[in-house]
């Protein structure tokens, strides 16, 4: 197999000068002495064995996002993991995450856990991640690339696993924090925890809003979450609740004329809406000898509403999840076996006040077994394989929406070897998949208008290196993702009118490159770049680019963390230019503009208090990155906002 990289754009030049730049560094910055915190990620949906951490994962840690400043979920993933995001249409901190290019669909080829319990809706909205506490958050792990085998339909982009902080130390400790800044922006946040032998229990709530930068683009959201778990002699069982609120008026979208004379105003006064979600979760772990046995029961309502002029609508949805799985680990001979078989089973159903309802039921059920061959220069193999059964109801008579099931197989092989010591080679190879949602059957183009969309496969493909060690370290990874039946969008059907279908193949391939380097005792550098090319293959199409796909996104940050209670980060972040969205014949001419965007954080403690001062958009560049007309649909991106901020710990 060979992969067709498009060459380098002039854009490209200054990243190649700064990629050099970056490489003499590693290979020449001397190396500085620091104590580093290990973490044991997530692997396959267990933590993991220190010798069986994913191949190829990125890990953003709690420290790493108090020293970034973020105070969402949402802004971490982007700012630290270089993961790009589109701005939200609803003024939420909630933008679209994009891996590996899938434009405006990026939401549904990213699945997306909260401790292990999939937040992906049978629907278009995204997952919620601005009502996770921020201070609960343990570590944020992504793994790029095909993930079906362990994460089902959705995951041909790659995975996100939000992990919260589990136990606590004996006694109490906790935070307080306030922010406050431009655009009538405000964050109050409280959390405490308390460990007494083997219980503990820990509750966070959090109340923020903001005006926004545009006209009729409020936004307030009210949050609270709270657990207990009892853990004892690797025996673990708990409960975690979490509720939110939001409500948001809706801006609208702009024409190209009408941003470039005011990017703030709106046209829409009178579109607003509300969205309320509640969870619970049950989780328990236990160890039998060499056997360890997990399981998750989780159970989410949500009912949202949108009032647009004189139109108004209401729905209710509910998912229940079951996750009960097991671990086998031996060892004989200097070879490490991991075994991991599990069932997922889900049941999500919506009632609305236009009378689309619908429901699905999913079952699946799949195995992975991982080698490690420690004498045989740390060699890793691990093969594995889902079977997953979906039966819909779709009970939309005016829309004509059939009942129907739909199955699919997936499957995964890969495997990594260090050839001399600090470098590690990995491959993967693989088959994804995806299954139409509700509002994608609801309103549909199909081949054959009595069925629902086929489902979307890919094949997946990655190479891989990595280099250095914890104070130095670069990794770099070249991917393909060859598309059947993808299910997007196509403003072109029904006379222009547009309506969700089966395209004709399509391609995502590309490259991506990130590493840190530590300078000194006090430095610390990172960055990603992600180069993508997307396009039709077959079809009258063939060809022709992808629309809301920027071919290169580059992120880098440089942390100051001197031992004197100061600290600084600050951050770039550049994005090239992309397809209008309803530009699938690239006739547009004109795209999306391409943007570099900068942040910055300086904090200083005194004693149990620290303040701090943050910067977003720092240059207030007047930019836009979802755009769905040529030249129109625009909802412009945020202007300049400055921040002050105090927090107490206790």
């Amino acid at each position: 197999m060979t992969f067709a990289v498009p060459n380098s754009a002039p854009a490209l030049k200054p990243l190649a000068l700064a990629c050099a730049v970056s490489l003499s560094l590693f290979a020449g910055a001397a190396s500085a002495e620091q104590a580093m915190t290990t973490v044991h990620v997530t692997g396959a949906r267990f933590a993991s064995d220190a010798a069986l951490a994913p191949i190829a994962a990125t890990v953003i840690t709690a420290d790493d996002i108090r020293r970034a400043g973020t105070t969402d979920v949402n802004a971490a993933i982007r700012k630290i993991g270089g993961v790009y995001g589109r701005q939200s249409l609803d003024g939420s901190p909630d933008f679209a995450l994009d891996l590996r290019g899938f434009g405006s669909n990026s939401s549904q080829n990213l699945v997306i856990l909260v401790d292990g319990v999939r937040m992906n809706e049978n629907e278009q909205a995204g997952a919620m991640l601005s009502s996770i506490p921020v201070d609960t958050v343990e570590r944020i792990e992504i793994t790029r690339g095909g993930s079906s085998v362990l994460y089902g339909e959705g995951a041909t982009g790659g995975v996100i696993n939000i992990i919260t902080k589990r136990g606590a130390e004996p006694g109490y400790d906790g935070s307080l924090s306030l922010e406050g800044g431009r655009f009538d922006q405000y964050d109050a946040r409280a959390s405490v925890r308390h460990g007494e032998g083997p219980l503990s229990f820990d509750l966070a709530a959090a109340k923020q809003g903001t005006d926004n930068y545009r006209e009729n683009n409020a936004f307030r959201q009210k949050a609270i979450s709270g657990g207990f778990q009892w853990a004892v002699d690797g025996s673990r069982a708990g409960m975690r609740v979490e509720s939110a609120r939001q409500d948001m008026r809706f801006p609208g979208s702009l024409s190209l004329e009408q941003f470039e004379a005011n990017p703030r105003k709106s046209f829409t006064p009178n579109d607003f809406g509300t969205l309320d979600s509640d969870r619970v979760t049950l989780f328990g772990e236990h160890r039998i000898g060499s056997v360890e046995l997990a399981a998750e029961l989780s159970h989410r309502e949500r009912e949202v509403t949108g009032t647009y002029g004189a139109y108004s609508s209401t729905y209710r949805s509910r998912q229940t999840q079951f996750s009960p799985r097991l671990r086998q680990i031996s060892r004989m001979n200097g070879m490490l076996n991991e075994v991991v078989a599990g069932v997922d089973l889900m049941r999500w159903e919506r009632s609305t006040s236009t009378g689309s309802d619908a429901s699905q039921d999913s079952k699946a059920v799949y195995v992975r077994d991982e080698m490690r061959f420690a004498n045989l220069y740390d060699a890793r193999l691990a093969v594995g394989a889902r079977h997953e059964r979906f039966e819909k109801d779709e009970a939309n008579l005016l829309l004509g929406v059939p009942d129907g099931e739909q199955s699919q197989n997936g499957w995964s092989v890969e495997g990594s070897i260090d050839p001399v010591a600090g470098i590690t080679v990995h491959a993967k190879a693989g088959k994804s998949y995806r299954i139409p949602n509700a509002d994608e059957n609801g309103y549909r183009f199909a081949r054959d208008a009595d069925a629902l969309l086929d489902v979307q496969t890919s094949t997946d493909l990655e190479l891989g290196l990595s280099a250095g060690s914890e104070e130095r370290r670069i990794a770099a990874r070249v991917f393909r993702h060859r598309l059947k039946n993808e299910i997007f969008y196509d403003p072109t059907l029904f006379g222009g009118f547009g309506a969700n279908t089966n395209l004709d193949p399509t391609r995502r391939q590309g490259v991506e490159v990130e590493g840190h380097l530590t300078v000194a005792a006090d430095w610390r550098v990172t960055g990603q770049w992600q180069h993508v090319q997307a396009e039709f293959t077959d079809g009258p199409n063939a060809g022709r680019e992808m629309v809301l796909v920027p071919k290169n996104v580059v992120t880098a940050r440089l942390a100051w963390m001197p031992s004197n209670g100061q600290s600084a980060d600050i951050g770039v972040q550049y994005v090239s230019n992309q397809r209008y969205g309803s530009d699938f014949s690239n006739s547009c001419n004109a795209r999306i503009p391409s943007y570099t965007t900068f942040d910055a954080r300086y904090a200083r403690k005194v004693g149990s208090w620290e303040f701090a001062v943050a910067g977003l958009n720092l240059a207030d560049r007047q930019y836009f990155s979802n755009a769905f007309g040529c030249r129109s649909g625009i909802y412009p991106s945020d202007g300049r906002q400055l921040k002050l901020s105090a927090r107490y710990d206790f």
